[in-house]
Order: structure tokens, then C-alpha cells, then sequence
């Protein structure tokens, strides 16, 4: 039997960390592929998230960015990113938020088709380009909203398991659908609130054509962006499991040792936690990202402790932490994979 699809998770999904040097012109390598979705954060101090692609409009010969915080604007930041690279992106600027001289960043990616976005031709709005790539079960797209255009075609041949969408000109985040949330509900990528209910948002399941964000959500004539992933065997994850309010904390199961995770609580107001193998290279992971803030690395590890294991990943915060803090309390999380648990030649993988 196959094991996986995907016997090298960094073909599709990298994390690369690079220190910024103040120039105007900075190329930033070692990816292994032209990324078709970039999320960039500076690391040792306050600055915004960054989530950009090559969709984005092009404004003075460099993509506009957009970030995920509801408080800030839509688009800024300096000039950005000024091309996507066949291994890696060219930054057009000493901007704080790409390339302060001396800061240290990381940026995660992900490939599409690695070619340009296409018209969608897979139903639904008439007005969408896509960049999908069905092995690894990712798509990039930019729709025009409009009382007829919620139910958008992805690409991706299978039922997308999380959809992140954006209205491109207002300073609200990404609405987040999770298949462990469920429809007429949503998280905020940019807030600790917990899920909310509302009718008209993402108010039907995906299928394997299309997604339907809700006329909550695109119910405007504007624009909008976002990105939809399907889980893949050996490579990605999108799942949920439920506190237990001790150190021995939860252990999560995904077939493959894990690169990079991202969890929420769903009925608790706590932080989004982004961890990955970059920043922290052995067990156990004790730095976060938040999505919902501009701050840097935050280190408290009793707060968001957790191992990579070969085959999932184990919680091992404590009751009165973020993570695992109320017993039965479910969080939802994405992760991708470092490689597989044994891949499609019977090689195993080893934890941290």
C-alpha cells in the first residue's frame, strides 16, 4: 500500500529563516520552489504578519501585501515583495516589516501550480483566477464578490478541509472555515475570540468543486483572497482534539512528523499558536507566533509547550496554560509535514 503522495514535504511547503539587511534589493533563497503563497513575520520584535502572493495586484512594480490583523490596514508596509523567484522572492526594501538591518524573520510557503493563476474553470464565480496544486492539496485564488459569486470553484478536485478568505480593500482578517468547525460558523485569523455563529457564513460545506463562503462573508462587490487546503496522507492535517488540562498533555496523531502547527481554542478566548521545526529545532517547542498580534517570537514555554514526534504531535502544557488549559475544551489546528511518518517506500520517519 502507499503510505503517501508526497515523499518530500519541502517541495511544497518550506520554512526559511533569514536576517534583514537594510538594503533596497534583497533576494531571500533557499525555498526549492517559486512559492505561490507567502506568510512573513519579523521575529525579535513588533511587526505585522504578512500573507501575500503573486495574485495581489501589482502597485509601483511590487505586490501588495495584506495582513491578517483586524486593526491594520489592508494594504502598506512599503514596497514588499517585488518578485517571486524560482527559489525563494526579491524584497524591494529596508522596510521594518520585510528587511530591518540586523532583524531576524521567518517566512513559510507553499506552492501551487507554480505556473501562472488560471480562470476558474471549475464552476461557480465567474470572476476567479486560481493557482491549485492537487498532489499537494492547495489552492491560492482571488475572487470578485457579489450577491451571485459565494460559491467559488477551488481547483483542487477534492473538498478543501479549511478555506482562509479576505476582503481585499477593508482592515478586517482572513474568516477562517475549518471542517471541525463546521458551517455558519467561523474563526477570526486575526483575533483570540472564540468561534462565532452566524448564518450566511460559510454556510455550506465545501464539495469537491466548490466552497461557499456565505453572503456574510463576500456579500460585496470587491475584492477578495484567500486559500484552500485539502488534506493529503503523509503531508497535511487538519484536524482538532480536546484539552486535558495536564502537563501529560494531549497527543495528536497525524501520520507524519510535523514541520509547522497551528492551533486555536474554539470555545475560549486564547491566542492563535504557530509553531515550526525552524525556529525551534528540538523538542519541546516552546515559541510561538500569534497571527492575532504584531508581536514577535513569544518564549514561555509552560504556556504553549509541545513535542514533534515522529508521528503526530504532543501536547505538554498544564492547566493554567494556553493550549491545554480546560478540560474538554476543543482546538482546532492545521499542520504540514517535515516528512512523512514511513513514506511510500517503507522509510520511517524519526522525532525530534
Amino acid at each position: 500500500m502507499a503510505y503517501t503522495g508526497v515523499d518530500n514535504s519541502s517541495e511544497y511547503f518550506n520554512t526559511v529563516t533569514y536576517t534583514g539587511d537594510g538594503s533596497a534589493d534583497q533576494s531571500i533563497t533557499g525555498l526549492g520552489f517559486k512559492p505561490d503563497f507567502l506568510w512573513i513575520k519579523r521575529r525579535n520584535s513588533t511587526e505585522r504578519h504578512v500573507l501575500t502572493n503573486p495574485q495581489y495586484p501589482v502597485v509601483s512594480g511590487a505586490y501588495r501585501w495584506d495582513d491578517s490583523a483586524d486593526s491594520v490596514s489592508a494594504f502598506g508596509g512599503g514596497t514588499g515583495v517585488a518578485a517571486f523567484d524560482t527559489d525563494g522572492f526579491t524584497i524591494k526594501t529596508s522596510d521594518a516589516t520585510w528587511n530591518a538591518n540586523g532583524s531576524t524573520y521567518v517566512f513559510w510557503s507553499w506552492l501551487g501550480s507554480g505556473a501562472t493563476p488560471a480562470s476558474n474553470t471549475q464552476g461557480g464565480t465567474r470572476n476567479v483566477t486560481l493557482s491549485a496544486n492537487q498532489t499537494a492539496g492547495f489552492c491560492t485564488f482571488r475572487l470578485l464578490g457579489g450577491l451571485d459569486n459565494t460559491s467559488t470553484g477551488h481547483g483542487l478536485g477534492v473538498a478543501p478541509d479549511v478555506v482562509l478568505i479576505k476582503r481585499e480593500n477593508a482592515s478586517v482578517g482572513f474568516y477562517v472555515y475549518h471542517k471541525d468547525i463546521g458551517t455558519e460558523k467561523y474563526l477570526l485569523l486575526g483575533s483570540h475570540a472564540v468561534v462565532a455563529s452566524q448564518a450566511d457564513s460559510f454556510s455550506a460545506a465545501p464539495t469537491s468543486t466548490l466552497f461557499t463562503g456565505g453572503l456574510n462573508i463576500i456579500n460585496s462587490t470587491d475584492w477578495f483572497n484567500g486559500y484552500c487546503f485539502a488534506e493529503k496522507q503523509g503531508y497535511s492535517k487538519f484536524g482538532s482534539f480536546l484539552a486535558n488540562a495536564n502537563a501529560d498533555g494531549p497527543f495528536v496523531y497525524t501520520g507524519f512528523k510535523p514541520a509547522w502547527v497551528l492551533r486555536k481554542a474554539t470555545a475560549r478566548a486564547e491566542p492563535w499558536m504557530l509553531m515550526d521545526n525552524k525556529r525551534t529545532p528540538i523538542n519541546p517547542l516552546g515559541t510561538i507566533l500569534d497571527p492575532s498580534s504584531n508581536a514577535g517570537d513569544a518564549v514561555t514555554p509552560g504556556d504553549y509547550r509541545m513535542d514533534l514526534l515522529s508521528n503526530g504531535f504532543k501536547i505538554r502544557s498544564g492547566n493554567t496554560s494556553y493550549g491545554n488549559h480546560t478540560s474538554g475544551v476543543k482546538y482546532i489546528y492545521m499542520a504540514f509535514a517535515e516528512n512523512p511518518f514511513v513514506t511510500s517506500t517503507g522509510i520511517p520517519a524519526t522525532a525530534n
